[in-house]
């Protein structure tokens, strides 16, 4: 007697994941860029604590806006994609039936079992095979604008708040090295957690966030030190 199992993969989180670990890394390396840059330009506890707030504001609604128009011109082309399917399946379906079968050729199955998985799968769901098959559309890859639009701004909101709260509580003299510092710590563990949640290898999803984080962080203390020593 077989034993049956179930196998657990990751693919239904790519839409929510990819937005998710976008969304606070791009608050954090941000925010913390734009506090850094603006304390190294001399700028009073305040004024960097105004200038990261209001760049966590401006930042998530951006992110937000910008993908939910990203995604949504996905969405637009994948309806596309469906419809002109559907009129093909509609006006042609032996034609049809037999370009899905030959994607399983494709793939090593014979002809005839080939043909007869795609005659069952057409009967079943004939849009739902051809959006898998041909156009790779599924339930768990297909676009969602609106959930991608509330994740990114409410995951920039979070990860800006980190190095907020850190500017908000250490004292002048330290608030350059205690935001960069404390923003690599964040953004080693947010790249653990996105590896983890993504199935891949935690130690290099670590190392690539920290690396452009401390790159982001180092190029925008330079430039508001310059700006700061010229004013």
């Amino acid at each position: 007697m077989s034993r049956r199992h179930s196998e657990v993969h990751n693919a239904h989180r790519i839409g929510w994941l990819r937005a998710a670990v976008l969304g606070a890394n791009d608050g954090l390396v941000s925010t913390a860029s734009l506090i850094v840059g603006v304390a190294a330009a001399g700028a009073a506890t305040s004024e960097v604590l105004i200038a990261g707030t209001a760049g966590m504001v401006a930042g998530a609604m951006s992110m937000a806006a910008g993908e939910y128009v990203s995604v949504s011109s996905q969405a637009d082309t994948e309806r596309a994609d469906l419809a002109k399917e559907a009129f093909e399946l509609e006006h042609q379906p032996e034609f049809e039936l037999a370009e899905l079968a030959e994607s399983f050729v494709a793939r090593g199955v014979d002809a005839t079992t080939a043909f007869a998985v795609a005659r069952q799968l057409t009967a079943a769901d004939a849009l739902g095979a051809h959006a898998r098959e041909e156009l790779g559309i599924s339930e768990s890859t297909t676009s969602r604008p609106l959930e991608a639009a509330l994740v990114s701004a409410a995951t920039f909101a979070a990860g800006a708040a980190a190095p907020l709260a850190v500017a908000l509580i250490a004292p002048r003299d330290i608030l350059i090295y205690g935001t960069a510092l404390s923003s690599l710590a964040f953004l080693g563990v947010l790249g653990a957690l996105g590896a983890k949640a993504g199935g891949a290898d935690i130690s290099r999803g670590m190392a690539r966030v920290v690396f452009w984080g401390a790159i982001a962080m180092a190029i925008t203390a330079a430039a508001g030190w310059l700006f700061g020593a010229v004013v």
